[in-house]
């Protein structure tokens, strides 16, 4: 087992590891199940159709064990589980429940259950308690930890949310041997984050065992895990609402991914993971152009990404439109300062950077490069 503390003032909690912890849930989460036990009201778990089919016998013979029962809110699968309709719906049942400030809710899915139960907690009786249980690599390495919920609007994913700490992160790994492999492809991107943006040994550990990680070898994925946990508990303890430019490094390829997503309509055409792939063979490539990363840091970024069977090319993706439509796209981004939008790009493999002096028409012209590439 591993426990890694992510430390916050006034706010800290941890993020456990250990394989088949979900069969032993009620033990692990006691603290946080104790105000059901003593008033017989039912836990409430948030699940969408897959994790609830998937894990809802070993949840509920779990809190039997002890006592207690769930009470399950169910979503179909997908980003418009993150709406104003759904989160109407959910809030409403939290409060027939009478849950409280000093109750807990479970997360028990990928990164939409996460951010749409989040959120419901932070906003119900102005803050409640939540726990994640992350059943996606996605969400394991990146979504769980950090605090950012949100919903999606029609003007854009994420715009609408609140940074609201879970009070713990429950991580086991036996969950993604029943995760489609598209899926774990899209979630090892965010792991290749975490070494371009920080860590270059990492980067490096990860060229040589990829390969292990994606076929979900207990100790490469264990690993993968943790590490990537552990840079993304340094960077929020350091900046935890994103005020100081710190955890900015942690959207590194999501500003051209987030372009890639909404071009294509936030749909299965385009995981998130593999638009954040794409984005940050973007970022380098662009570096490269700028003369920050040499020609070969950019190269090894788009191999290693494209040996992971992840998007490198936008060529690739058959995207019916301009460079400028691209851009236009980031002007939406909630990263807008004015009429500025900050880029992350890298000065070598391990060393990303806030670029405030970057031209949406410098990028406008260069993605029309990239799509044209052969």
């Amino acid at each position: 087992m591993a426990v890694i503390p992510v430390a916050l003032s006034g706010r800290s909690y941890d993020v456990t590891i250990e394989r088949a912890l979900l069969g032993d849930l009620a033990t692990h989460a006691a603290p946080y199940l104790e105000s059901y036990r003593t008033s017989a009201r039912p836990v409430p778990f948030v699940a969408d159709t897959n994790t609830h089919r998937l894990y809802r016998d070993a949840v509920d013979k779990s809190l039997k064990s002890a006592g207690l029962r769930a009470d399950w809110f169910v979503v179909e699968p997908g980003e418009g589980a993150k709406s104003w309709a759904v989160l109407e719906r959910l809030t409403d049942r939290l409060l027939e429940l009478g849950v409280t400030r000093t109750d807990h809710v479970f997360a028990l899915g990928g990164g939409v259950v996460g951010d749409l139960t989040g959120f419901a907690c932070a906003v119900t009786k102005r803050g409640c308690g939540f726990v994640q249980i992350p059943t996606t690599l996605l969400a394991q390495v990146d979504s769980s930890v950090g605090g950012k919920t949100a919903i999606n609007t029609a003007a854009g994913k994420n715009l609408i949310g609140a940074f609201h700490q879970p009070s713990a992160v429950f991580i086991d790994p036996v969950v993604l041997e029943t995760l489609p492999d598209r899926e774990m492809r899209a979630g090892y991107a965010e792991v290749i984050k975490y070494g371009l943006l920080g860590d270059a040994a990492f980067f490096g550990w990860l060229e040589e065992t990829g390969d292990a990680v994606l076929s979900r070898k207990p100790e490469a994925l264990a690993h993968a895990i943790a590490t990537s946990i552990e840079a993304k508990a340094r960077i929020v303890a350091e900046d935890e609402r994103e005020t100081t430019g710190v955890r900015a490094l942690l959207n590194l390829g999501h500003t051209f991914g987030h372009a890639l997503e909404a071009e294509t309509g936030f749909s299965d055409r385009l995981l998130h993971g593999e638009a954040v792939a794409a984005g940050m063979v973007l970022a380098a490539r662009y570096s490269a152009r700028r003369g920050d990363l040499s020609e070969q840091g950019a190269q090894r970024a788009a191999r290693a990404i494209a040996d992971a069977g992840l998007p490198s090319e936008i060529s690739a993706m058959g995207l019916d439109c301009s460079g400028a439509k691209l851009a236009d796209h980031m002007r939406h981004d909630k990263k807008m300062e004015g009429d500025t939008l900050p880029f992350l790009l890298m000065r070598e493999i391990g060393h990303a950077y806030l670029a405030r002096d970057v031209a949406l028409d410098d990028v406008a012209a260069f993605l029309d490069e990239q799509m044209h590439e052969s």
